[in-house]
């Protein structure tokens, strides 16, 4: 063994450094003498991996097991390159692995690229805090492209950088990695103004060649393409990429998107036929270029959505059923539950309103009562009928059946934060404040406590709206969560102004002498926040604020004079709508304030009549008061007084 080792040293000596095929051809004669030579093997799996035949050198960590611990970083890599990232992570962070630099790139760059944006961000940061580094310009890269991956995935709080900054718009590559951040968090704008930027300091630079400059703008302009057509500029994007040569794109997954994001911006392809036989021409994307899943499950929704176009609806009922069954329900997946929203649009195809698609989807429910994506789809439609105690009863009760499974996975789904908010949102639309407040207070609950099955991190969004929406309620014990609630959030960023103003806002009501010094600076000063305020017009207006010390003081203020609004003040008179008004109504004319009084009460009534005169008078306030005197007892009459009178006899009578 000593002697194959050495022999093979002597080779490799007598060759050039840079002639990997020598190298090679040096490491098999080593192979052929003495097969088990791991000094031999590994010599021949570095210079394969120089000239990029990555497949044969994972076929040797295949066929010779102990290199694979042996030479770990290289067997990582060389999985990275023929597109098993998912392996090439485990090998790297596998037990034992050392903590170099170069193993810790190889980890990064395959979470990356298996779409674990959280752990390559991670691996990123170490790298950049670990001190004589040379690699800082690649790692800034890198880290870009990791935090526009990441607001892709929807974990943008994750990120390092919530928006583009000057020393990102230096350099072409994190110019351009700043576009597609923003564009992920929807600031079209600002992406096509980091887009413009990039292409002009790629096109600034010597270094590169033409067709380097081209090769590198290329996908900058399919990106231009996209966001030209998100913003309504179709004919801008169509002569755009018009001007795209496809064949030139070296990335096939870059020559797809540019090809379908020509249809979508061309006017010429209004036959949907013709875009259906288009879509369908690109040529398969290998292994090693795979396009992301949120790109994938794009692309297999214009698929879709071309095949119904095409009145291939079977075709698509029958595709969309196939994702759907093979998946465990209820689920988060965006391509499980865009095949959802695309299978109920092929079984309501021939409805062209919104009532008769519900007639359609309805049945469907009760097939799958736990599907998230039909269950979103009628929720929609309920909405686009106006029937929104429909849509918030159907959400409620989805609910509540995911509450009684008890299954881990099923309360995920329960208290996603998409879902949550699409409560939220038909509460406020019938101003119910206090079921919001609760459904946020409810899911801000169940994302603090640690469970298994949850995600890394919930949702920063959810966090703050619950947080707010519990100090809204001025609950002791509902400020106290919510003071819990943004000292988390405070805790894994300390710059978060969200979480600053959250948990200023808590302290100052349970106990604002425990505010931290830290918090108050980010205070802006009593002075800048009244800079506006005009205190003597307020005077004027009626608004006075007094010093008051003592309950008297607020008892003597309350029987204060007050001072009348001037007619500024006053609120305008309500407009009446025509078809409120009475027929000949003249609204010019001033209106009887009486006019609800019953006719006998109005100041203008007069009685009319002999009796009605009477009576009038008799009401008159202040007038004289006329005794009427009672009339006589007839004869003969009996008389009540006391326990009554006896019957006299008259004079001279029996």
């Amino acid at each position: 063994m000593a002697a194959s080792t050495k022999t093979l040293v002597n080779l490799l000596a007598q060759t050039s450094i840079d002639d990997h095929e020598e190298i090679l051809q040096s490491a098999n004669a080593s192979i052929k003498k003495n097969k088990a030579d791991l000094e031999a093997h590994h010599a021949r799996v570095a210079a394969l991996l120089h000239l990029d035949r990555f497949d044969d050198a994972v076929k040797v960590f295949e066929d010779v097991k102990a290199l694979q611990e042996k030479a770990r970083l290289e067997y990582a890599y060389a999985l990275y390159k023929t597109g098993d990232a998912a392996k090439a992570v485990e090998v790297a962070q596998g037990a034992g692995t050392a903590t170099g630099r170069g193993m810790k790139h190889v980890l990064a760059q395959a979470a990356y690229r298996s779409e674990n944006f959280a752990q390559a961000a991670r691996v990123y940061r170490e790298l950049a805090n670990q001190k004589g580094s040379d690699e800082e310009y690649d790692i800034r890269i890198n880290s870009g492209a990791v935090d526009a991956q990441l607001e892709w995935s929807g974990q943008g709080e994750l990120g390092q950088k919530k928006k583009a900054e000057r020393e990102d718009l230096e350099v072409f590559e994190t110019a351009y990695n700043a576009a597609c951040g923003s564009i992920a968090r929807g600031e079209l704008a600002q992406g096509e103004i980091c887009l413009k930027r990039a292409k002009d300091l790629c096109n600034a630079l010597e270094d590169l060649s033409d067709a380097e400059k081209k090769a590198e703008i290329l996908p900058m302009t399919v990106q231009h393409v996209y966001v030209l057509t998100q913003l309504g500029k179709i004919d801008e994007a169509e002569k755009m990429a018009s001007a795209i040569p496809l064949t030139e794109i070296k990335e096939l997954s870059t020559r797809y998107i540019a090809q379908v994001n020509s249809i979508a911006a061309s006017k010429d392809h209004s036959n949907p036929y013709l875009s259906h036989r288009l879509f369908h021409s690109s040529p398969k994307t290998p292994k090693t270029d795979q396009h992301f899943s949120f790109q994938t499950n794009l692309l297999r929704q214009d698929e879709y959505v071309v095949s119904l176009q095409s009145q291939k609806v079977a075709g698509v009922a029958s595709s969309t059923e196939k994702v759907i069954s093979a998946a465990p329900m209820p689920t988060l997946s965006p391509a499980v539950n865009m095949a959802a929203v695309l299978n109920a649009a092929a079984h309501a195809q021939s409805a062209t309103v919104e009532k008769a698609a519900l007639k359609e989807i309805l049945p469907l429910l009760e097939k799958r009562p736990t599907d998230v994506g039909l269950m979103l789809t009628i929720t929609h439609l309920y909405v686009l009928t106006g029937n929104h105690s429909a849509a918030t009863h159907l959400l409620e009760s989805f609910f509540k059946r995911l509450e009684q499974s008890g299954s881990a996975s099923d309360l995920d789904v329960r208290f996603a934060p998409g879902l949550v908010a699409t409560l939220v949102s038909l509460y406020a639309q019938q101003s119910r404040p206090a079921a919001s407040r609760a459904e946020l207070a409810k899911a801000a609950e169940y994302w603090r406590k640690p469970h298994k099955s949850k995600t890394e991190a919930p949702s920063k969004a959810l966090m703050v709206a619950a947080g707010t929406a519990l100090l809204d309620t001025h609950n002791a014990e509902h400020t106290k969560v919510a003071g819990e609630i943004f000292k988390n959030l405070y805790d894994q960023d300390d710059n978060d102004r969200a979480a600053i103003a959250g948990l200023v806002a808590a302290y100052a009501i349970t106990d604002p002498s425990s505010i931290p010094t830290e918090l108050t600076s980010y205070l802006p000063e009593a002075s800048r926040l009244i800079s506006d305020i005009d205190a003597a017009a307020l005077e004027t207006a009626g608004v006075s604020i007094g010093s008051l010390s003592t309950t008297s003081a607020v008892q003597t203020s309350t029987k204060a004079e007050k001072r009348a609004a001037p007619k500024s003040v006053l609120s305008k008179a309500k407009r009446i709508r025509k078809a409120r008004m009475p027929k000949g109504f003249d609204p010019n004319k001033k209106m009887d304030p009486e006019r609800w009084l019953p006719l006998r009460d109005r100041s203008s009534y007069r009685p009319k009549g002999k009796k009605g005169k009477k009576r009038a008078d008799g009401l008159t306030q202040g007038g004289p008061v006329v005794e009427e005197k009672a009339p006589a007892p007839q004869q003969g009459g009996q008389q009540k007084a006391g326990g009554g009178a006896k019957k006299k006899k008259g004079k001279g009578k029996w």
